[in-house]
């Protein structure tokens, strides 16, 4: 099934190749996709690693608590769909970088943004790295470094060649074999229990109350930690943590780059917004398949011992509840179909990712920067395929180095820097006429240095990884102080700024205003 899987991918590959001639293809697949097959590739693209093995190994972990996830996710398309979705596809055309540089200093913004979109790629590449190091351990029994060295090559060989067709098509093909199997284990799970959810979550109670007491808990002390999975704080153990978690994830989805890069791959505004709405539509259905997928992990996974090391924790690390649990309900074969599934999540989801980090770095940098516009499609293409590489290899040290950690928080985090410094440069150079230049620039650094320092300093990071004994800041997230400090910086150094490129960048708003509403002057569907 694996194999087979992964030779359908790289001949979607080798199909788009061919078709790959400019930048323009590169980037954005000449801008011909329909908005319902942009919307099942942004379902795809968002369904990552992250979102299939991270949120059902939280609630298989926490119960209840794992759902902040689902929800946080879920909640940021209708920002999208309704504040920038339109407004993003008139104005752009290959980077999100284009976009926030539309009427301001194309150097110093251009910086921020491809600083800000190659950071917050690096840590969402983190996570996908270390779900499929896991997942390829489990199946193949190789050394995790091994496997995550194998990920690194086989996703620099779908970038290098396919470019966004190919990276469109693999996201459409595993977005429906992903909602396929999801389901099919949700209502497998659900088909126990005479469809009842209560059976199942009562079901579930009793395991997880057995449980502590087979760990030496007292019969009340067990029977507290069995119910605590149905009620908050097994996770968050804060509401700070909760309400900055929460708006990480909201505001973060609008300011992801190969997210927004996706918006330049339809025709026109309309289809963006078509394709916005199937999205949510999609990503809603898997989110609800997800929790019940963690439960049925609980009742199914967690009572059988042959999925379970010496210690009782899960084989294959924390995050395979869900690959357990094909096993568990379709045997063999189904583990095969959704550990390949699994895979191919993680690898489109790391070919979009890197694609974007390319297109930062050779769109953004080298052709708009350092060469001033000046340069060629085949000299720009030549630098981001470098870029590919470079990236690919950091990909593969960090995943080395995050080995222990749950993969959705990993994302979690790269959404507090999306959502701190990407997403106030973004909502206020599109609906704040005043905004300017310097106020960009600013803006976007504080939030970003915040939110990565805040990051560094907290316990994911802090006491996990670095090893020290207490967090210095003891929040699961930054984004409650970051994103407010990023809005704050916006607006007071716009205000304040009265140079003469402040005057340019305030007269600048109406024209891109009027683009961006109407649509009239935007790029074409083909080569630009």
């Amino acid at each position: 099934m694996f194999a087979a899987f992964v030779a359908l991918t790289l001949a979607i590959t080798r199909w788009a190749a061919r078709r790959t001639r400019t930048a323009s293809d590169f980037y954005t697949a000449g801008g011909g996709i329909t908005g319902f097959q942009n919307g099942l590739a942004i379902a795809g693209d968002f369904m990552s690693a992250a979102s299939f093995l991270g949120i059902s190994a939280q609630i298989y972990a926490d119960g209840y608590d794992g759902l902040i996830y689902s929800i946080g996710f879920l909640v940021g398309w209708p920002i999208l769909l309704f504040l920038m979705a339109e407004r993003l596809r008139n104005l752009g055309r290959f980077t999100f970088a284009d976009v926030a540089s539309f009427r301001f200093a194309q150097t110093p913004v251009r910086m921020v943004a491809a600083c800000s979109t190659l950071l917050v790629v690096l840590f969402y590449l983190i996570a996908q790295m270390v779900g499929a190091g896991q997942l390829i351990r489990l199946l193949f029994g190789l050394p995790y470094g091994y496997a995550v060295i194998i990920v690194g090559v086989l996703m620099t060989m779908y970038v290098l060649f396919g470019g966004m067709t190919a990276t469109t098509w693999v996201q459409i093909v595993k977005a429906m074999m992903l909602l396929g199997a999801a389901s099919f284990m949700a209502i497998a799970v659900l088909a126990r229990f005479g469809f009842s959810p209560e059976a199942l979550f009562a079901r579930a109670i009793e395991v997880k109350t057995a449980l502590a007491a087979l760990a030496g808990a007292g019969p009340d002390e067990a029977v507290t930690k069995g119910r605590a999975i149905m009620g908050p704080g097994g996770f968050i153990k804060d509401p700070v943590s909760a309400i900055s978690i929460g708006a990480a994830l909201m505001f973060g989805t609008a300011g992801l780059p190969h997210i927004l890069m996706r918006f330049f791959t339809v025709p026109n505004a309309k289809a963006a917004r078509s394709s916005v709405l199937w999205a949510t539509g999609w990503i809603g259905y898997f989110y609800i398949l997800t929790f019940v997928i963690g439960f049925g992990a609980i009742v199914l996974v967690a009572t059988d011992p042959g999925f379970l090391d010496a210690e009782g924790a899960l084989r294959g690390g924390s995050n395979m509840a869900a690959i357990h649990l094909a096993q568990a309900v379709g045997g063999n074969l189904f583990l095969g179909f959704i550990s390949a599934v699994a895979f191919a999540t993680i690898l489109a989801v790391v070919a979009g990712l890197t694609l974007s980090g390319a297109s930062a770095v050779s769109h953004d940098l080298y052709a708009t920067v350092i060469k001033k516009g000046q340069a060629d499609s085949a000299s720009e293409l030549k630098v981001s395929r470098i870029t590919v590489l470079v990236l690919a290899v950091i990909a593969i040290l960090l995943g080395i180095l995050f080995e222990k950690q749950n993969v959705a928080f990993m994302v979690s985090l790269a959404f507090a820097l999306a959502a701190s410094a990407n997403f106030p440069v973004l909502f206020l150079s599109l609906l704040w006429s005043g905004c300017t230049t310097r106020g960009v620039v600013a803006g976007g650094l504080v939030g970003l240095l915040t939110a990565l320092v805040l990051t560094i300093l907290s316990p994911a990071i802090w006491v996990t990884v670095l090893g020290h004994a207490a967090p210095i800041f003891p929040y699961g997230s930054p984004t409650i102080f970051s994103m407010p400090l990023a809005f704050l910086t916006i607006w007071l150094v716009s205000v304040t700024d009265s140079s003469g490129r402040a005057a340019i960048d305030k007269a600048g708003y109406p024209a891109q205003r009027i683009r961006s509403e109407t649509g009239i002057g935007a790029s074409g569907a083909h080569d630009h």
